[in-house]
Order: structure tokens, then sequence, then C-alpha cells
């Protein structure tokens, strides 16, 4: 959803030199962005308990996570992904805007949406943070705090044999976690005085566009099927 939702109008701004879009349109591309966002930060919350279960408690993981908890998990993420962003949108299509049209980004954030708007901004921007911030550093805490009974489980294991075998379970999640909250925490938490704005659309760019792109493979690495496929690849370039 995060390149299906920006990368293509991204290409379109870049091969014309620029692009126009309708204020609909815009806000319709800003919710989207919200869903992919915050899903994404609770969908890897769900893991992370996904795995903390699988680690510290395996004789009960088949009945913690059995398919019904599975999919209320991920129905309630999904949800929560929908319902907060259009709260946002929302307001911000109340706004009124005026003077310079022009988004100084390569998507509908909505930061540079809301420099062109000539109301008072600053509702929007609290309620932003009053759910956003939540949003964005609760399932961060708590990837922490499950990793941290993880990390302890871990070194329980008297073999090290056993110990790496475990950990490689979670890694391609650390990765993506790394990646994904390293790039939002840098963008959106960091003052904005600290960094430039090409700077900011750099960033936007690495969990828009390189982290979704990341996905299939840092998930796909431990799977025995795509190794055997990437040998018999590096043996016919041989």
């Amino acid at each position: 959803m995060f390149t299906t939702n920006i990368v293509p109008k991204m290409l379109h701004a870049i091969m014309n030199e620029g692009s126009t879009i309708s204020l609909l349109r815009c806000l319709v591309q800003l919710q989207f962005f919200g869903i992919s966002l915050a899903a994404q930060c609770l969908l890897l919350a769900v893991m992370s308990y996904d795995r903390y279960v699988a680690i510290c408690n395996p004789l009960h993981y088949v009945y913690i996570m059995g398919i019904h908890r599975c999919v209320q998990l991920a129905a309630t993420c999904w949800f929560l992904g929908f319902a907060i962003p259009l709260v946002t949108v929302i307001m911000t299509s109340k706004q009124d805007f005026c003077g310079p049209r022009i988004i100084d980004h390569f998507f509908c954030d909505l930061v540079p949406l809301l420099k062109l708007s000539c109301s008072d901004t600053s509702p929007v921007i609290l309620e932003n943070i009053l759910l956003a911030t939540p949003l964005t550093l609760c399932p961060l805490v708590f990837i922490s705090v499950t990793y941290v009974y993880i990390f302890t489980t871990i070194l329980k294991i008297p073999s090290t044999s056993g110990r790496q075998k475990t950990f490689s379970t979670c890694s391609s999640h650390l990765t993506v976690v790394g990646i994904f909250y390293g790039t939002l925490v840098s963008l959106y938490v960091v003052p904005s005085d600290g960094h430039s704005l090409n700077a900011n659309k750099v960033l936007s760019l690495l969990y828009t566009f390189v982290t979704p792109l990341l996905n299939p493979i840092i998930y796909s690495l431990r799977n025995k099927e795509i190794k055997l496929a990437f040998k018999r690849y590096a043996l016919k370039i041989k």
C-alpha cells in the first residue's frame, strides 16, 4: 500500500518535472498513507508478540496464537489503522487552502499540506500529536519490552547452536523494525530544524519505498526454497 499509493504519482512527477493533484485526491493519498503507516506500526507489535509467545511460552503457542486470535489481532490493526488517520484527514479537509498551491514534497504528507492552509492549523496538529504519538511510540515500547523477555529467554538456552537458531527466528523482524522505526523517529521525533527539507524527503523515501521493497527479501531469506533458488542462480552466473 505504501508503494502503490505513493510511487506511481511520484514517478509521474519526476518524469514530467512536476505534477498536479486535486485536493480530494491529495486527501485520499494522505488517508492511505496514514493507513499504511498506522497498520505497519501495529502489525510489527503483533509480530513481536507472536515471537514472544513462540520463544517464551512455546508449549502454549498453538493455543494462544490460534487462527481466530490471529484474525482478531490483524483485524484490530487494520481497523485502528483506518480509523485513526481518518480523523486527521477529515479535520484537514475542513481547512481553507489559498496562496501558493505547490507541495514541496513527492507525496501529500500532512506537514507540507498544512503549510498551504490559510486557516488555523493548530487543532489539526494537536489532534495529530495526541493520536499519532501513542500510535507510534506504544508499539515501539511494546516491541522493546517483548524483546527484553525474548533475549532473557534466549540467554538461558544452554547450547550455543540453540541460542543462534532461536535468535535467527527474530532476525528478520528486528531488521524491519530497525529500518522502519529508525527512519520514522528521525523524521517525526527529531526537531524539524535538525535536518533540511531535502533530508526529510530522503527519510520519507526510505520508509515509503525502500523498506517495503526490502520487506519481501528480508522475510524470505530464512526460507529454504528461497535459499536454494539463490544458490542455483549463483551457480548459473558462475
